[in-house]
């Protein structure tokens, strides 16, 4: 019997769901689970998961106090959201979700610890342990910094927003625990920047991450490498092999619908075998690799911005929401996880 393509990267990549979408985990019960701004607003505003996002706003506007603003009942359970569908999602998955710090404090270190803290508190809370939650931080040169000092806590981190080897060399050397360099995301900025398409074994984004993986492995470093973001089946047939791969629904149905061998690119023993330049890393040394890649530049101030706009619109349906609930609309009925 032929078997599937996602069958055979199973056997040799780790397959995480790229989703906040529940009925999703639960078809095709990925190990991991990655969550992001984007994904859980969209989540957010489907209407299967109107109960998690009512019982959060209620909860929210009792913790915050008799006569807290609406904005700032908002803001807290946009904070608490993320964690309401990642303790759903653990009902599924066996291993680990991922879990992203507000966007906006990128570029704060200490701002990003302690938001990393609480995220954290809540699970722990909620008696899950840290072991099951990678939080996601960009990768700006703050973001790693804050990123160091958490797993030495034992809070293990998911550095996103990586399209530049200056950030995965910083976040090895910082010692974290996995990095997601974004595929499709490079692949847009060459497409646009050169006008030219790419096929999958010369796709920019494809060659970004098995760079990453090739050193991580010439090196020995213990970081992860989960590719992410991907824009067509070929990224993900070229990348078979790599540590994790994060797909979303789309593609994880395609995967799973599609026949033929599917042939390991990545290899840990081949990589110990190439002749690779070893690069010592400093912030000196990291700024100015990351203003000459224009690309990285971009793409991580872009990603940044993205990611804040999605929780600024999270923000203002919880408001419209908040309103609903106190002109008496039921609270909403969420689909069983």
């Amino acid at each position: 019997m032929a078997r599937t393509l996602l069958e055979q990267l199973r056997e040799m990549t780790v397959v995480v769901a790229d989703t906040g979408d529940i009925q999703a985990i639960e078809k095709f019960r990925p190990r991991d689970t990655t969550t992001n701004p984007s994904l859980i607003t969209a989540a957010a505003q489907m209407p299967g998961y109107a109960g998690i996002v009512d019982e959060t706003l209620l909860q929210a506007r009792t913790d915050a106090g008799p006569g807290a603003s609406d904005d700032k009942i908002a803001s807290l359970a946009f904070d608490r959201l993320a964690v309401a569908f990642g303790k759903r999602i653990l009902r599924i998955v066996p291993k680990r979700v991922s879990t992203e710090v507000d966007a906006r404090l990128s570029y704060d270190t200490q701002a990003t610890i302690a938001k990393a803290r609480d995220l954290i508190s809540q699970y722990e809370n909620a008696g899950i342990s840290r072991e099951r939650i990678l939080i996601k931080i960009a990768s700006t040169w703050e973001g790693i910094r804050a990123a160091e000092i958490l797993e030495k806590e034992g809070i293990h981190c998911n550095l996103t927003l990586l399209f530049g080897l200056h950030q995965a060399i910083a976040c090895a050397e910082a010692g974290v625990t996995l990095v997601s360099p974004f595929v499709g995301r490079i692949l847009d900025w060459y497409k646009k920047s050169t006008g030219k398409d790419y096929s999958p074994t010369e796709d920019p984004g494809v060659e970004s991450v098995t760079t990453i993986y090739n050193y991580y492995k010439k090196f020995g470093y213990k970081t992860e490498v989960m590719g992410a973001s991907f824009r067509n089946l070929g990224e993900i047939r070229e990348l078979a092999g790599c540590d994790l791969l994060t797909i979303s629904p789309q593609f994880l149905g395609e995967l799973d619908s599609t026949t033929g061998e599917l042939e390991r690119k990545l290899d840990p023993a081949k990589a110990k075998s190439m002749n690779i330049e070893r690069i010592s890393m400093d912030k000196a040394t990291f700024d100015k690799m990351h203003a000459e890649n224009h690309m990285a530049h971009d793409k991580l101030d872009e990603g940044i911005k993205g990611f804040t706009k999605s929780l600024e619109t999270l923000e203002q349906f919880l408001k419209e929401r908040l309103a609903l609930l106190d002109a008496g609309q039921p609270v909403g009925q969420t689909v069983e996880a």
